[in-house]
């Protein structure tokens, strides 16, 4: 197993390597602009190779769930949507609508969807003929959430590998860990590519990238949940940090009279940069918000009980949007 992790990393790094080779030939370049931190024209194919790496841990791995797998694959379809995205630059719509094919897909077709969100002692919440429409929204909803927080360098990667190791944390099945250190390689040795360290080219996630993770990680969430491998609670306070951005950053939009869904530089990683100065220190932050988050709902829920979690963590929602809106860039 050892050795087959070494070969994947390797293939991981070519496929990196080679993306960002062939994307700088193409000129698929990310431009600065004044709304963008970076100075220079840089590849933002990142997510495409990470999608490729992904299909190939399904040769070299052998991870038994046929959900797994299927969620690895697909994902390529996401990868490619994201990359059409940032290369004609499609409107909200358009972007929406290929969005819901492979989301549509896993849910319908393959049965993906959540079915509960939960026993809390007095009550269950059972989705019944509720459960594929809520679905489809919750998939949108976390995936549009993590390209909100794919901003500056780092800081999408960062915090998806703070939910993969809470993940890896709440489970003990070595099938279901193999595949969360499957999905954690490529985001790892892509940060390597992100900050050009031994002097690598450089390479953006993109949109392929943040729509990727966002997807792998919406229906690997869902996977959790029907298994029963945690409670729905504890999933929603893995993401956290995505969830309670997403809602106060479109909150405090409209309280503004401004569109949602659009290019700005009114995010938390914007705003924590403006203070820091500082790229490491902007990432370091966001990524303990969101462990320290979990740390909190998951103690309240071993403690305490499952409805006293959920209540905790729309409190902490309340709290989080409360400094948020007071420290929201104004514009």
């Amino acid at each position: 197993m050892n050795n087959t992790i070494i070969i994947y990393t390797l293939l991981v790094f070519l496929s990196l390597y080679s993306c960002a080779i062939i994307s700088y030939k193409l000129k698929l370049l990310d431009l600065p602009n004044k709304r963008k931190i970076h100075a220079k024209p840089t590849a933002f194919t990142g997510g495409l190779a990470i999608s490729a790496s992904y299909l190939i841990a399904i040769q070299l791995f052998y991870i038994t769930s046929k959900d797994l797998n299927l969620i690895l694959s697909i994902g390529f379809l996401v990868a490619i949507i994201g990359f059409i995205d940032d290369k004609y630059n499609l409107n909200t719509g358009g972007k929406l609508s290929l969005q819901i094919i492979p989301i549509f897909y896993l849910i319908l077709y393959e049965n993906l969807s959540l079915h509960q969100i939960g026993d809390y002692d007095y009550f269950k919440l059972i989705l019944g003929s509720f459960s594929i429409p809520f679905s489809l929204l919750c998939v949108l909803f976390l995936i549009n959430a993590f390209n909100y927080i794919d901003g500056i360098d780092g800081t999408l990667s960062f915090t998806s590998i703070s939910v993969l190791v809470i993940l890896y944390f709440l489970t003990s099945d070595n099938n279901i860990q193999l595949f969360l250190i499957t999905i954690l390689i490529p985001i790892c040795v892509f940060i390597f590519f992100n900050f050009s360290f031994l002097n690598l080219p450089k390479l953006f996630l993109g949109d392929s990238g943040s729509l990727l993770l966002g997807f792998i990680i919406s229906f690997t969430l869902i996977y959790f949940a029907n298994q029963k491998i945690s409670h729905p609670i504890l999933l929603a306070w893995s993401v956290s940090i995505f969830v309670y951005e997403f809602l106060s950053i479109n909150i405090i939009r409209l309280k503004n009279k401004k569109k949602l869904f659009v290019a700005g530089r009114d995010h938390l990683h914007h705003i924590l940069f403006k203070k820091t100065k500082s790229i490491f220190l902007t990432n370091l932050v966001i990524f303990f918000i969101n462990i320290t988050f979990f740390i909190i709902g998951f103690f309240s829920y071993r403690n305490i009980n499952e409805l006293f979690s959920l209540i905790l963590f729309i409190l902490c929602f309340v709290l989080f949007f409360i400094l948020r809106n007071k420290y929201s860039v104004k514009k």
